[in-house]
């Protein structure tokens, strides 16, 4: 059994990342380290394990785990490197923003590879080291791939994306807070959410000549959990080249589908999907694009990532079910 270590396990992503390696058939739990939680059961925090674990966090680490993931605040990854050591062999995949950019990803001998499966799995399968990509900069990165991988972008990108309450986290800020929440919808850092620097940085590389803007206004919305983005751009061929063109980019990737029904958030929601579908007014091509943002987004996709470097089946341990009811 692999043997697996998590660096800051009370938030979200963690709970989910616990959760699904609890189902892994070949992976093992070493270690949960939370230094606010050591010695607390770890159902006590992820109350949804309940009767599924009586694991507790610890304050300690063992360096020789097969995999690490890092589950800490956009920042601390960086600095939680730099203060400990773990085996050569360890495989290091970290769930923030520290080293998604090319600009970040050499750090002190480790060379980061950029974990979305179907921009590079070929790459993927020979790291060790791992940046996993956002949950906004996956679903919109998906919903544009084919574009760009065939120099098709050649106008400004559109993009309105609603994320549920969990792609906040854990702490309580003044528009987390249920009263605020519920019954409630409103955008925020609009043009200049942190996700788009993965985005641009993609588009950049598969498409050197596309110098036109990514305008994306992101939103809250009042449900848990998942992603709903609709993105528009101009596009001269017909939609059924659109729809040939997308599903064969995709034909081979284990999570991403193109549907020729339009979507609902359901359909993804505790699954590892994304979900993908097309139409076309006049010169316009709008993309849907939906995903669960702490699956897909997130702990899924990580767990796809390790997956992948150790010769497993990509989607073993995440044949979740959606919500659907």
């Amino acid at each position: 059994m692999i043997q697996v270590g998590i660096i800051g396990g009370a938030g979200y992503t963690a709970g989910e990342l616990i959760r699904l390696l609890l189902q892994h058939p070949k992976a093992e739990i070493n270690f949960v380290y939370s230094t606010s939680n050591a010695g607390n059961k770890i159902y006590d925090v992820h109350q949804d394990l309940f009767g599924d674990t009586d694991l507790k966090f610890i304050d300690s680490i063992n360096a020789d785990v097969d995999v690490l993931f890092l589950c800490l605040g956009h920042g601390n990854s960086t600095q939680f490197l730099k203060e400990n050591s773990f085996s050569e062999n360890t495989v290091v995949i970290d769930l923030s923003n520290d080293f998604r950019l090319i600009a970040d990803q050499s750090f002190e001998g480790k060379d980061f590879v950029y974990g979305l499966p179907e921009l590079q799995r070929e790459k993927i399968k020979r790291a060790t080291y791992i940046a996993n990509p956002g949950c906004f900069a996956t679903a919109l990165q998906l919903a544009i791939l084919p574009l760009a991988a065939h120099q098709l972008l050649f106008d400004d990108v559109h993009i309105h994306a609603v994320t549920g309450a969990t792609g906040a986290g854990t702490s309580l800020s003044a528009s987390s807070h249920f009263p605020w929440r519920d019954n409630n919808f409103s955008h925020y850092k609009a043009f200049s959410h942190q996700h788009l620097d993965e985005i641009n940085q993609t588009v950049q590389n598969l498409q050197p000549d596309f110098s036109s803007e990514i305008n994306f206004i992101p939103n809250r919305g009042n449900f848990s959990r998942g992603i709903f983005a609709t993105v528009y751009t101009k596009f001269t061929g017909s939609i059924d080249e659109a729809k040939e063109m997308y599903k064969s980019y995709y034909k081979d990737a284990a999570f991403t589908f193109v549907s020729d029904n339009e979507l609902h958030l359901k359909q993804v929601v505790n699954t590892n999907k994304c979900l993908l579908h097309l139409s076309k007014q006049n010169d316009k091509l709008l993309i849907t694009s939906i995903i669960d943002n702490l699956l897909k987004g997130a702990s899924g996709q990580a767990i796809q990532n390790m997956n992948l470097i150790l010769g497993f089946p990509e989607t073993l341990g995440l044949n979740s079910k959606a919500n659907y009811f």
